[in-house]
């Protein structure tokens, strides 16, 4: 579909996975050129000029309908990213499969084609069968990613890792059966078996276990958090591979990066000891397997320690230079200081636009006051709203309410006539 007049004919339709990214560019494009002159005082009507409150409350709901015209075309551009990636991913997949072909073939030349080889090969087409039918049945959420993606629209680090010991395991197993079924020996196939008992893989299952119990424990002790309003969760526009190393506002996160790390080391040797000895299962030290339980357990609780209820520490009138000490009364700005306003991820405008705060039985949004490459207002300390009219003079309770929809302790204030 063309692009908008001047646009130079890109696609913009939202529907393709190239018109979702170029409207959405475009949008934010949009969206801070019109911040950027907001912050540095122009664009706003003459007739509100006299009135800095009405400004500001003016260029806060025209930011506010731009971001919300960002986050629709964000929304689309991750339906399409979804709906190309599972696409993407099985051909990967297969490339993978004809790059192990290749490789079994030229280790093949001057030693001969083995049972271990066909087991390995047919195994992993096995697998390659199994998985591409898999990302098929969900492909409207990802393909293979459907079941590493978290309610927050995340990538999920402890179900990854979990999945990645689960897909080694399973090859694992597939090349044991392969190769019980073309081994016609019966002294051959009865040490084979006697190459499976539990003493040579119970490190292997002992990981698995444990990492599988960590992606339940982890999807537990997150829901409980934030149904106990512990803990902060606003959903992410779309998945992203690092989201597997860094926390919901992006930043780098220790607990996340040496759990998938220990754990891509640890897969990596089980898969070279495979590879050396296909009769058996994977002997894993139980160095390494103490070393995982180690990663477990930090990241276990780094998510028991992450996130925290916002609180309201003090409300106070706000105060412009020159202006006299006085007590809050109705039309004043008050300015609510603690912590917690702004949840991880919520740094978007659209996000900030939703945080409100309830005085007495009324609700203000809290305006979004733009400056150069940012907002003064919401912060993550500090929210400045006024006291509209409708607020009844006396002592009324002031609470936020946060984009992730979580709601403060109270704090008291005195309103006069």
């Amino acid at each position: 579909m063309p692009g908008e007049p001047g646009g130079g004919g890109d696609c913009t339709c939202g529907k393709c996975p190239r018109g979702a990214r170029e409207g959405h560019r475009r949008a934010v494009a949009a969206f801070v050129a019109l911040r950027e002159e907001y912050a540095a005082g122009r664009g706003v009507p003459a007739a509100l000029a006299h009135s800095a409150g009405a400004a500001r409350q003016w260029v806060s709901d025209e930011l506010a309908l731009s971001a919300r015209t960002v986050a629709e075309r964000a929304a689309a551009e991750g339906a399409a990213w979804l709906d190309a990636v599972w696409r993407r991913s099985l051909l990967v997949m297969w490339c993978g499969l004809g790059v192990l072909l290749l490789v079994q073939a030229l280790t093949a030349i001057g030693t001969g084609w083995t049972v271990q080889r066909t087991a390995g090969l047919v195994a992993a087409v096995v697998l390659t069968l199994a998985l591409t039918g898999a990302a098929w049945r969900h492909r409207g959420r990802g393909g293979l990613l459907a079941p590493l993606v978290g309610e927050d629209n995340r990538l999920s680090t402890s179900r990854t890792v979990a999945a990645g010991w689960l897909l080694l395991v399973a090859y694992a197993v597939l090349v044991q059966a392969v190769q019980l079924a073309v081994v016609t020996d019966a002294d051959a196939r009865a040490a084979h078996i006697d190459g499976l008992q539990l003493p040579y893989g119970a490190g292997l299952l002992a990981v698995l276990a444990i990492t599988c119990a960590v992606a339940v424990l982890v999807r537990r002790v997150v829901v409980v958090r934030v149904q106990g309003r512990r803990l902060q969760k606003v959903r992410a526009e779309r998945p992203r591979a690092g989201d597997l190393l860094t926390d919901d506002a992006g930043r780098a996160s220790l607990t996340d990066t040496q759990y998938l790390l220990l754990n891509v080391a640890a897969v990596s040797f089980a898969l070279v000891r495979l590879s050396r000895d296909p009769s058996r299962l994977p002997d894993l030290p139980w160095t390494f397997g103490v070393i995982v339980v180690i990663g477990a357990l930090m990241y276990v609780a780094g998510k028991y320690a992450e996130g925290g209820r916002p609180v309201v520490l003090s409300v106070v009138r706000a105060r412009e230079p020159g202006d006299l000490a006085a007590p809050i009364r109705t039309g004043d700005d008050i300015e609510i200081r603690g912590t917690g306003f702004v949840p991880a991820g919520a740094q978007g405008p659209d996000l900030l636009a939703r945080t409100v705060v309830r005085i007495g039985p009324v609700h203000v949004h809290v305006p979004l006051v733009p400056v150069a490459g940012g907002f003064a207002n919401p912060t993550d300390g500090l929210l400045t709203v006024p006291v509209p009219a409708d607020v009844e003079p006396g002592r009324v309770e002031v609470r936020v309410v946060t984009a992730a929809g979580v709601e403060t302790n109270s704090y008291t204030i005195d309103v006069q006539e």
